[in-house]
């Protein structure tokens, strides 16, 4: 029997038991938590400290610590609490003329960008403050992204109607973004790719040998997320009526078909708008110009790239062809749609600040 002061209750609610069973069961958090986890249960099985210290190998101390923790502050009083650190080593004044250096003037000698190490001897701090600095204010003068701002005169209206297909879809209505992936090239690896492996990724030779691309034509349907795709050696009019032939044979003849597609001259023909205007129920919508962004189904092509293709060695563009098709079969049954949540009002508004952070900037 042991002796000293009686315990004081330790009660564990349904809730707080099944977090702490998922906490001492993680692989995933620090070994700390998991231990003060496997502590409390201990505990809340009526087990006294000396008990729980010797399951726990920990010492009667530590038991009694995260006991009480728990005991008057719930779950949150298994976590470390906050340590206020050192104090900040550089000034204000020094601060501001390492940010505004960074940002508004670039290095001597022609560098188009500042480096830790060049922008710490321009101001005499170290290197690692440099980097602390930098990161605590999200600054990464390396790093850069790709616009390009459309000049489309239409710009407003064909975001709004676009916009408003995704976020508000017609009734008995399907609503369709097609487009097409050119020149898909089958590439040949010129030498085995190494394997994956414990401690080592997967190699691959930056040789190849090419032999002819394809081109990929996909419809998107934005209601499910599922693909009609087909592959075809050219890019013509001729090649995108027949996509739009294999469409209209898979589309229920009873709804109408919204259509989402650029500005590409195959796309506008006239054999095309033909087609098209013998088939009322086709409703195109053309994106604006440079703003393929606005197409869902660039989205489908850059995760079949990214997942069928890129890491691929291909002896012919039949079986690239294969691995296409196969991977969208094999993706259409468990697809799901694309969250669309930008506003026609949100997009014009973030243009609205690009085009004003352009026209202010002195560099």
């Amino acid at each position: 029997m042991s002796r000293g002061r009686p315990l004081k209750p330790l009660e564990v609610g349904r809730g707080a038991r099944e977090e702490l069973e998922s906490l001492a069961r993680s692989r995933s958090l620090p070994a700390g938590l998991v231990r003060r986890a496997e502590i409390v249960l201990l505990c809340a099985d009526g087990l006294d400290n000396k008990t729980v210290a010797e399951r726990a190998r920990v010492s009667r101390r530590t038991v009694g610590k995260w006991r009480e923790r728990f005991r008057t502050r719930g779950l949150a009083g298994l976590y470390d609490e906050r340590r206020p650190g050192r104090p900040r080593s550089i000034e204000d004044d020094a601060l501001m003329t390492l940010l505004h250096g960074t940002l508004e003037t670039r290095p001597p000698g022609g560098g188009t960008h500042w480096t830790c190490r060049s922008m710490a001897d321009a101001t005499g701090v170290s290197k690692s403050t440099v980097q602390r600095l930098w990161t605590a204010f999200n600054i990464q003068p390396h790093g850069r992204k790709h616009f390009k701002l459309s000049t489309d005169p239409f710009f407003a209206e064909k975001v709004r109607d676009i916009g408003g297909l995704y976020l508000n879809p017609p009734d008995h209505a399907m609503v369709l973004c097609v487009d097409e992936k050119s020149q898909t090239r089958a590439l040949e690896r010129t030498q085995p790719l190494p394997p994956l492996g414990l401690g080592y990724v997967e190699g691959v030779t930056h040789g190849y040998i090419r032999h002819g691309t394809t081109t990929l034509f996909a419809a998107l349907d934005v209601a499910t997320g599922q693909v009609l795709a087909q592959c075809k050696a050219r890019h013509r009019h001729q090649e995108f009526l027949g996509f739009l032939r294999h469409i209209d044979a898979n589309v229920p003849p009873d709804l109408d078909v919204h259509l989402v597609v650029d500005n590409h001259g195959t796309h506008k023909h006239a054999k095309v708008k033909r087609w098209l205007a013998a088939r009322p129920r086709y409703h195109p919508h053309f994106t604006p110009t440079y703003s393929s962004w606005i197409n869902q189904v660039e989205i489908r092509f850059n995760i079949i790239t990214r997942k069928a293709i890129r890491r691929g060695s291909f002896s012919a563009v039949t079986q690239l062809k294969e691995k296409i098709l196969r991977f969208t079969d094999h993706y259409n049954p468990g697809a799901q749609p694309f969250l669309w949540t930008a506003t026609a009002d949100s997009i014009l508004h973030k243009i609205q600040r690009l085009c004003m952070t352009i026209s202010g900037t002195r560099h």
